[in-house]
């Protein structure tokens, strides 16, 4: 049996690392180029390891993105984001990846996609999952991307260069709406939980925001916390799937765990409270607006999701929401207290005719190049 070679990066953004690819390395059929993609990251893999492939074997580090040159005149990169499931032959195109958006603007430029231009560099993409525009301001030293700095992140042991991103018309919506079904809260009834309050967001990413007390929790718990009650997670996971029918996502909540495991993502808000990271670091009340803990792909995630920040944000300031009514701060920089320390998001909004939008959202994550060469595909 022999084995095929495909150029492959492998490439840190934010909190997340995923392996990138030009387009033009891929097969065009989506299928193929599915299956290839699993078997390099060692999907499916019923021990939960992904030890045959270079996956990572968590939510954050199994995901795959394509990178193609625009047709279009207002950006310069298409990205295409893949989550990949870890014990199920499944890819995730539904959404995107706000940490690994980081990395999309360093790939570019480092590849000849986009000419460099110091000391920073506007790269304009254009994120096909969601169709979206959104722009990363990359520093750049010697016409590669600098990643050396002060800039630090919570949930990455070291510091790096601070990337600027701006998620443009950050709605989901035809006419740019953030509130799917127009309205700030819904109630949803699950099985497991009864009736159950929700805000259900479409910013960066579908997401679903549901009071930690409603759940006798505080949104301060560590992800090992969460973890330990499956129960718990099982009821979370539950409340995810029936929020992804309600959002007429999926057809059933079966479905919605299987063909649609990524997104939306389900997030734990509560009010600032002060706590004692994992790392054994303090928060206090006064460091952070907001408590928040995501969960991913049915885990809790390490830190936060860089898209879920874009819709903590935006929900934070959207007045009647389950979160506007915990948070504290400015919109224009939210401090989200999550499972790894402090980010801070910026969220423009607006509403005309009733309609709520999100003009601009914006954040700062680092990104930096770990390895690149072939990736090895067993064939035959």
């Amino acid at each position: 049996m022999s084995q095929r070679a495909i150029p492959a990066v492998w490439m840190r953004g934010g909190t997340s690392k995923g392996l990138f690819f030009h387009a033009h390395d891929l097969p065009p059929d989506p299928a193929e180029r599915d299956a290839l993609l699993l078997r390099a990251l060692g999907s499916p893999d019923p021990f939960g390891t992904q030890i045959d492939g270079v996956g990572g074997a968590t939510s954050s580090t199994s995901k795959v993105v394509v990178i193609a040159p625009s047709d279009r005149d207002d950006c310069n990169v298409d990205y295409r984001f893949g989550h990949v499931a870890i014990d199920a032959p499944v890819i995730d195109w539904s959404g995107n990846c706000g940490n690994l958006t980081a990395a999309v603007g360093p790939f570019a430029i480092d590849s000849g996609l986009v000419p460099a231009t110091e000391p920073v560099t506007r790269v304009r993409i254009w994120q096909a999952n969601l169709g979206k525009r959104i722009e990363a301001m990359v520093p750049v030293t010697g016409g590669r991307a600098h990643v050396q700095g002060e800039f630090v992140m919570d949930g990455v042991a070291f510091p790096g260069a601070a990337i600027d991103l701006q998620f443009t018309d950050a709605g989901g919506e035809a006419r740019g709406g953030v509130l799917p079904t127009g309205r700030p809260v819904d109630v949803l009834e699950v099985p497991a939980l009864g009736a159950i309050e929700v805000t259900l967001v479409h910013a960066g990413n579908v997401a679903v925001f549901v009071r930690a007390a409603d759940l006798d929790l505080t949104a301060a718990e560590t992800p090992a916390e969460l973890a330990a009650d499956a129960d718990r997670l099982a009821r979370l996971n539950q409340l995810r799937d029936y929020a992804t029918v309600a959002l007429g996502l999926a057809d059933s909540p079966e479905d919605a765990a299987r063909r649609r495991p990524a997104t939306p993502k389900i997030h734990l808000v509560g009010p600032p409270v002060g706590h004692r990271l994992r790392t054994g670091r303090e928060l206090t009340a006064d460091d952070i607006d907001l408590c928040a803990r995501a969960l991913s792909m049915g885990r809790p995630h390490h830190a936060y999701p860089g898209t879920s920040a874009v819709a903590t944000g935006v929900a934070a300031a959207l007045p009647g929401s389950v979160v506007h009514d915990l948070a504290t701060g400015s919109p224009a920089a939210r401090r989200i207290g999550h499972a790894a320390g402090v980010m801070s998001v910026g969220a423009e909004l607006d509403c005309r005719d009733g309609v709520w939008t999100a003009p601009a959202v914006s954040l700062q994550r680092s990104a930096r190049c770990l390895m690149a060469g072939d990736v090895f595909i067993p064939v035959g």
